[in-house]
């Protein structure tokens, strides 16, 4: 089995907090990551994909194709966006890298699949000292 791994960067906004909570209890929840006026990051976003080796070609999966699919389905939709506001695969969830990394693999599992190849792990750092993996 081989794992390939593709980096990308985004900059997003997001506020994690609940409407149906008050500022007070979203505070106390979320701390400082639930401020009304928003925050971001500049987050790495780390994709793994598995599989053999192709006998004709010799790749688990062309990285100019991951590239592509990360590209448009995740980072053209994210970049330089409110993750709350405008992000479509976000709508109705809180704003953790939990819940991110989960979405972003429901928008990247198909298309990769679609490729041969299976989707083996989301890692997300938001912060140098906080990332999140996700397995599916």
């Amino acid at each position: 089995m081989i794992y390939l791994i593709r980096r990308e960067r985004f900059s997003a906004a997001h506020r994690m907090f609940r409407q149906d909570w008050s500022d007070e209890k979203n505070r106390e929840v979320f701390g400082k990551c639930s401020n009304p006026n928003w925050h971001g990051h500049n987050y790495i976003l780390r994709v793994t994909v598995k599989g053999e080796a192709a006998e004709d070609h010799g790749f688990v999966m062309n990285t100019n194709v991951l590239k592509k699919i990360i590209q448009e389905n995740v980072i053209a939709k994210i970049d330089h966006r409110n993750i709350n506001l405008e992000v479509d695969f976000m709508k109705g969830k809180i704003a953790t890298t939990e819940n991110l990394a989960i979405a972003i693999w429901n928008e990247l599992k198909q298309p990769i699949e679609k490729e041969g190849a299976q989707l083996h792990c989301i890692q997300i750092e938001e912060t140098e000292n906080n990332s999140i993996e996700y397995y599916g």
